[in-house]
């Protein structure tokens, strides 16, 4: 390939995002060149890692954050609804895949694991009623279960109630057609696909440097990490999904829309166990409530995982801090992030999430016997010598400004776009991976706007509920679950 021709596509980060991107584009226009750039050695190594994340296919069927009880008492569906109607795009978008053969047999990516949320004392068991109440209406919700009885909780899970205290007031939901995705084998398998399509996947080459020549294509320098020779190439279209590393990319770049931007890195840690006897007691992904101060990434969970075809258990996150912006970047990434024009959103965001920063150091100086017992709210029987410690991914979250606090901590997505559509680039963490469909296709939306309407009937053909909302007709919602749920076999 001729390096100084222009390249139709310039894929940055070998992550979900940018294979999502990547295989959406190659379906709609098949024609066009597409190179992807990542610095480290491997595809899929820094939150896309399974050992990075919980794994946990975000359909707000179990995390209680995406539900908060307002000062009213009153609790609402809509935020958990428009989350899980995303997550049904990914799914949609995963079957088509495995149905035409670019994805492997799904048992390789993807497991049907009930997902529970557990809480006890009397005001949440009250919050909790009140939020399934809410939920047990929703076509996408269908098949909760909701109970109080100890007995009943311990059949579906008997590591929560093994050993709890006989008086203490519990509650659970569950629902059978929860997942757990490995998001590394799924970035890897969409990858490995590209490649077969000619694209190119390039690691161990590093972005260096952005610039936009007058004829509307970006310049982008890169250095190759073995043997450090550098390099240039121009792209049309430039899609920044480096995870950590966006927000400095973005920068660089000068495009006046990552103008006031500000990372927030927060880092974590799990326990592990493959004790298979402890294992076997549990498959399921229960979440409880954040403990107060807590950001919404650190909701604690109990969860099984399946990677590699290996089953284990991991509790957490213990969240924490680290000025890192990658797992395997510099200890500098937070300090050179700051800019005249994010200093002051930077400033309100830390006067503003004091207890937040209170938190994160309580979480750093934690000791082994309090991360111990943070473990025995879920499982009191718990031992830490069957459990080990990991390091989980790093998370940026997006500090922007507001008119009204002078900057705000955002815990979603942030996907900013150049006004002319040739650049965009993905800020921020959760629910991440599991909506990466989602957010792929809105960026088609915003950055090819001439293209988009003839992409349309493809896009309605890998993901048939696209334009509409499962959760207005249910029987729309049961059809798309049944039969997403036949081609990645799971749990209906």
């Amino acid at each position: 390939m001729n390096e100084q021709a222009p390249i139709d596509v310039v894929l940055i980060g070998g992550g979900i995002m940018s294979a999502t991107l990547g295989t959406l584009i190659k379906q709609l226009q098949p024609d066009w060149n597409i190179q992807v750039y990542e610095r480290l050695g491997e595809v899929a190594e820094e939150s896309s890692n399974p050992w990075n994340n919980a794994g946990t296919g975000h359909a707000a069927l179990c995390e209680l954050n995406y539900m908060p009880e307002a000062p009213d008492g009153t609790v609402t569906a809509d935020k958990a609804v428009a989350i899980n109607e995303q997550f049904q795009i990914s799914r949609q978008l995963w079957a088509h895949l495995v149905k035409t053969g670019a994805l492997p047999s799904p048992e390789k990516f993807i497991n049907s694991t009930p997902h529970m949320t557990f809480v006890h004392g009397k005001a949440s068991v009250a919050y909790l009623r009140k939020r399934f109440a809410v939920l047990r209406g929703e076509p996408l919700f269908a098949g909760m279960e909701y109970s109080e009885d100890r007995e009943t909780i311990g059949t579906w899970t008997p590591l929560l109630t093994k050993k709890r205290p006989a008086g203490q007031k519990i509650a659970a939901t569950r629902i059978e057609s929860g997942t757990d995705v490995d998001f590394g084998a799924v970035t890897r398998f969409m990858f490995d696909d590209l490649a077969r399509q000619g694209v190119g996947i390039h690691v161990n080459r590093q972005v260096t440097g952005l610039k936009k020549l007058p004829d509307g294509t970006w310049r982008l320098n890169l250095l190759r990490l073995v043997g450090r020779n550098k390099s240039s190439v121009n792209a049309r279209f430039v899609f920044v999904g480096a995870g950590g590393g966006a927000l400095a990319l973005l920068q660089n770049s000068g495009i006046p829309e990552a103008r006031g931007f500000g990372g927030f890195p927060i880092s974590g840690q799990f326990l592990r166990t493959t004790n298979p006897k402890v294992v076997a007691q549990h498959k399921a992904k229960v979440y409880g409530k954040a403990a107060v101060g807590a950001p919404p990434m650190s909701v604690p969970h109990l969860d099984t995982r399946v990677v590699d075809g290996e089953s284990s258990l991991m509790f957490g996150p213990y969240a924490g801090f680290t000025p890192k912006f990658l797992k395997t970047s510099s200890w500098l990434d937070l300090p050179f992030s700051i800019r005249l024009h994010n200093l002051v959103p930077m400033l309100a965001v830390g006067w503003h999430n004091f207890s937040l920063v209170s938190y994160l150091v309580g979480e750093v100086l934690a000791s082994r016997k309090k991360k111990l017992a943070a473990l025995r709210e879920f499982m009191p029987t718990a031992r830490m010598e069957d459990w080990e410690l990991i390091t989980a991914g790093q998370r940026v979250q997006v500090m922007k400004k507001d008119a009204a606090k002078g900057g705000v901590l955002q815990f979603g997505t942030e996907v900013i776009t150049s006004a002319d559509g040739s650049i965009a680039g993905l800020l921020g963490a959760s629910p991440g991976a599991s909506t990466a469909a989602p957010i792929m296709v809105d960026l088609l939306k915003r950055c090819f706007p001439d293209q988009i309407d003839g992409w349309e009937p493809r896009l309605r053909q890998m993901i048939p509920s696209y334009g509409t909302k499962l959760s207005d007709d249910p029987a729309a919602a049961a059809a798309s679950l049944a039969e997403t749920a036949a081609a990645l076999h799971l749990t209906a």
